[in-house]
């Protein structure tokens, strides 16, 4: 998981799909490959994504970042 900054925002999962152009199953799938990042735990029946997140794993999917960046890999 990336660092947060104040300015991150949580985005549920409608809003995932519509940026990375992913249906709900291919998002889900890929969370258990570790291939996409993993949610934030809202509540007790929500979640969110780190825009930050998946504004890295974007840019990751074109290759405007290494696959290995490690400031994504800090806690």
């Amino acid at each position: 998981m990336s660092q947060v900054n104040q300015e991150d925002k949580i985005l549920r999962l409608p809003q995932v799909m519509a940026r990375v152009g992913l249906k709900k199953s291919a998002v889900y799938k890929m969370i258990a490959n570790d291939e996409f990042p993993k949610q934030v735990k809202l509540g007790t029946h929500a979640s969110g994504w780190l825009e930050s997140d998946i504004q890295r794993w974007i840019l990751r999917r074109a290759g405007r970042l290494p696959a290995n960046d490690e400031e994504s890999q800090a806690a």
